[in-house]
């Protein structure tokens, strides 16, 4: 068995479970220090509520909260009363009528009922004030210190050792060239023990799996850890009267950011409604000090009176009891919602396994499992990474503000495109003031502004229908962050030529000896080819799962430059560089635009010396050039099936370049679209968008992108594992049958009356007059008839032949 030395750090619900994976993994040298004193070591986990409702936007939080209820219940820890959530407003309807289709497409059972069966399913319940109700009958209430209790015992018998009353007080670090881990780009620092106030701990790796402590342990060893504590109320009544019967489902009332649940003769009763209270870990007083527990703090009745109104507005029974006692439970926030798992980009062998809470406790401690013993996890994981953080994103001001709105937020119905507020704007393009002169909406992605259309382009409107033969028709969700200038930013792509800001599309240099077989070995694709060769690649994962898709551009014999998705993507790239490459991301020092259209080379042309026709610069190809007096790195791509180049610069002639398209621009038609005609026009294209459309789960056969894998050419991460033979599912394209109808992703989709799969990606093509929907299914003819529900509405679709324009390539090869 293998002896690889690991320290878990907190011994809650997701530190016992972790050391529970591990081991059942093999990994008998597990040791799991803890400050407290089990069963109820004082933090998250011994107060927690228990409350386990599965559903969420994220495919892959529903699945970690559904891995934890089958652990759960195998432990006998988990009681499968069903959950509830009721609405008293037509918004909280709507939303939980699209929340049941979110369940259909995770494999969730739930179905959207009227106020009588709410009523009977909670008799408290005042129907009156009840529009209707979500019921999914197989959530429930875990119970945390129980099933961290049987973890325990699980991991103790296999090995591991758990040492109550041993408090962190540093963590060790020393110079190695990569260690147990994969070889590095240069020489870097790596874990080497935790220290604590009864002795130091070595260990080849080490997990912080401290809940709202991690900023204090992260810092420890130099890792910044994005989480807010904050406290949360949570009261529990006297007896009741005439107490319910046993087994009442949990019970959401999210328009007053309330939940209920059930104790016996009493309820317990939840509050995100009061003021934001954080919570610095550092002045908690110790497990001894601590009146009740370090995590539970004194119950602030003042905060917490306008939810017990409200609570007994919808129970009235709540009026004959009284609070019986309450407290300011600690929780952990992150800026974006999610966890913080995985490897820490500052230290090799440091790994997070950070703001869980109990609902996807069991089934994150088994992801990070395979993480960290098998190199990757069988659930696609980039939305908990902890490397998926900007650098701006990082700092402790922006934590704050995010956590603090995350929390506000907790029980809002969130549109999936709407931006987060404060602190904004943070990173904005050199083009920002230009854009705002042209009325830019702003969306956020990766902390930078990105135009969604211009109201500046509201007068092409004037010229007609903008569709090909539809005419689409937007309920008010699916109007919500879009305009019908989104249409007219299209249609003039098509027909002229736009600028698109490329900016944000992350940049890296890679150069330096073996810079391409260090690119050969982890890209799918052929590099070998002469400079100024563009390819399109996917980085792969060990099992073959899609981990991002790049472009590589060769501008030298080992000199590189691409474009990635994530920080993560420079991390993974950074982890696996050999010490004789330079692996470095340019982005903010950089900007690029998208010049698109058939009209791109009347533009660009008389701009500039270099010749920029078909026959001199092909397609998939670069070269430096001057666009007036700004030098340019002109790559000649197109992401929406035109005419054109993306040209970079540096980040100080930024504007320049712009003004100068600008200008001869004008006489041409120019205008600048958004991201909103970006989607449409890639979609009608048939192009994948990583993180939407495909993942570490699925294989680039299935996924459509066999032709960026070239098995030939030698030795490349993931490659043993590809079988192009092997395809049960394929990333398909849909087009909705009504032309007016409109779909945004995520929906489940029905073949034969049955949920076959899930929508992935979904944008009006303007070009072909119909909603273009992309979703993994089974393999499927063209033509076949299939549905999609949009707010409980079975939308009728069909199976279509790719790309929907221009399949001969004949608009961008001219």
């Amino acid at each position: 068995m293998p002896r690889t030395s690991v320290v878990i750090i907190g011994a809650g619900i997701v530190g016992c479970s972790l050391a529970a994976e591990l081991t059942a993994r093999g990994w008998s040298d597990v040791t799991v220090l803890e400050q407290g004193e089990s069963p109820m070591p004082g933090g998250s986990t011994s107060h927690a509520p228990g409350l386990v409702f599965r559903t969420n936007p994220s495919r892959t939080m529903s699945r970690l909260a559904i891995r934890t209820v089958e652990t759960l219940t195998a432990l006998g820890a988990f009681d499968a009363v069903g959950g509830l959530e009721v609405a008293t407003t037509p918004e909280r309807l709507a939303d939980l009528r699209r929340k049941a289709g979110l369940a259909a497409s995770w494999g969730i059972r739930a179905e959207v009922v009227g106020p009588g069966r709410c009523a009977e399913l909670w008799p408290p319940l005042d129907r009156d004030r009840v529009l209707g109700g979500l019921h999914t009958p197989d959530d429930g209430i875990a119970h945390a210190v129980e099933a961290a209790r049987r973890q325990r015992e699980r991991a103790l018998a296999r090995g591991a050792r758990f040492l109550d009353r041993h408090t962190v007080t540093g963590v060790e670090r020393a110079s190695s060239p990569g260690g147990a881990g994969p070889p590095h780009h240069g020489t870097r620092d790596r874990v080497t023990a935790v220290v604590t106030d009864r002795g130091v701990f070595p260990a080849e790796r080490v997990v912080s799996a401290a809940g709202f402590w991690g900023p204090v342990i992260g810092a420890m060893a130099g890792v910044t850890v994005p989480l807010l504590p904050l406290a949360h109320q949570y009261a529990t009544t006297t007896p009741l009267p005439r107490p319910p019967r046993p087994g009442l489902p949990v019970l959401r009332h999210q328009d007053r950011d309330l939940y209920a649940r059930q104790h016996g003769d009493r309820i317990g009763i939840g509050s995100y409604a009061h003021r934001v209270l954080p919570v610095d870990p550092r002045s908690l007083p110790s497990y001894d000090d601590a009146p009740v527990m370090p995590s539970s703090l004194a119950f602030t009745a003042e905060d917490y009176a306008a939810s017990w109104d409200d609570a007994v507005r919808l129970l009235p029974a709540l009026a004959e009891v009284e609070i019986a006692d309450g407290f300011n439970g600690v929780f952990s926030f992150t800026p974006d919602g999610f966890p913080l798992l995985g490897e820490a980009p500052e230290l090799d062998g440091f790994w997070l396994a950070e703001a869980l809470w109990v609902t996807h406790a069991a089934g994150a401690a088994r992801a990070v499992a395979q993480w960290m013993t098998d190199g990757r996890a069988d659930l696609d994981l980039h939305e908990c990474d902890i490397a998926r953080f900007e650098e701006a994103q990082r700092s402790p001001g922006y934590i704050a503000e995010r956590g603090a709105r995350a929390f506000t937020e907790v029980y809002d119905v969130i549109h999936p495109l709407q931006p987060p507020g404060r602190p904004r704007p943070l990173r904005v393009s050199p083009f920002h003031v230009r854009q705002c002169e042209l009325g830019a909406h702003f969306l956020e992605g990766g902390a930078w502004e990105r135009p969604q259309w211009y109201e500046a382009n509201a007068g092409l409107l004037a010229g007609g229908p903008v569709t090909g033969g539809g005419a689409e028709r937007r309920d008010a969700w699916a109007a919500r962050h879009w305009s019908p200038i989104v249409g007219a930013e299209a249609r003039a792509t098509r027909e002229r030529v736009a600028l698109y800001d490329m900016t944000p599309l992350r940049r890296v240099a890679v150069s330096g000896p073996g810079s391409l077989a260090f690119l050969q070995g982890v890209t799918s694709n052929q590099l070998a080819k002469p400079v100024g060769s563009v390819t399109y690649a996917l980085l792969l994962d060990h099992g073959g799962g899609i981990r991002s898709d790049v472009t590589v551009t060769r501008l030298g014999e080992e000199r590189f430059q691409l474009g990635v998705n994530a920080p993560s993507d420079v991390h993974w790239l950074l982890g696996r560089a050999p010490g004789t490459v330079r692996v470095v991301d340019i982005t903010s020092g950089t900007c690029g635009i998208g010049v698109w259209g058939p009209l791109a080379r009347d533009l660009v042309q008389p701009l500039t010396q270099d010749d920029f026709s078909h026959h001199s610069f092909r397609y998939f190809t670069a070269r430096r050039a001057h666009i007036g007096a700004v030098p340019v790195t002109a790559l000649r791509l197109s992401y929406v099936g035109e005419l054109g180049w993306e040209l970079y610069t540096t980040a100080d002639l930024g504007l320049r370049l712009w003004d100068t398209l600008w200008a001869a621009g004008r006489p041409l038609g120019l205008i600048a679209a958004g991201r909103g005609a970006f989607a449409s026009l890639r979609l009608e294209k048939g192009y994948r968008a990583w993180g939407q459309d495909m993942t570490t789960e699925d294989s680039p056969y299935e996924a459509g992108l066999g032709f960026a894998v070239r098995l030939g050419k030698g030795e490349f991460t993931g490659r043993d594992a590809l079988d192009p033979g092997s395809v049960s599912r394929s990333l398909t394209c849909l087009t909705l049958d009504d032309p007016s109808a409109v779909v945004l992703g995520k929906e489940p989709v029905y073949v034969g009356g049955t949920v076959a799969g899930h929508v992935t990606s979904a944008a009006y093509g303007y070009t072909i007059g119909r909603c273009v929907v992309y979703a993994w299914l089974p393999p499927l003819a063209p033509g076949t008839p299939v549905q999609v529900e949009w707010f409980g509405e079975k939308v009728a679709a069909t199976v279509a032949v790719e790309p929907l324009v221009d399949p001969a390539m004949d608009r961008i090869r001219r």
